[in-house]
């Protein structure tokens, strides 16, 4: 699997978020690596399931947006009459 790469920015804010939660809601104080190990446990934890959600929501939403397509054609199409000869 591969891994996700987080910019420095980003990876940093979330730091700051982690050990944030954890000094307010839990009343612990947690450093920047504690942090960081953290952030990448969850990442390689949840990160194929939220993934996966993902996968199955765009699909869903293309089935969704196809369907709509087929109708507005079907609704395009002229009528034929038939002749007979």
């Amino acid at each position: 699997m591969i891994l996700l790469k987080l910019p420095k920015e980003i990876k940093d804010e979330m730091i700051n978020n982690v050990k944030n939660y954890f000094e307010e809601e839990r009343a612990e104080t947690i450093g920047d690596l504690g942090a960081e190990q953290f952030i990448d446990f969850m990442i390689k934890e949840l990160g194929p399931h939220i993934y996966n959600k993902a996968i199955t929501d765009a699909r869903l939403l293309i089935q969704e947006k196809t369907s709509q397509i087929e109708d507005e054609l079907y609704s395009l199409e002229k009528p034929v009459r038939n002749r007979k000869g």
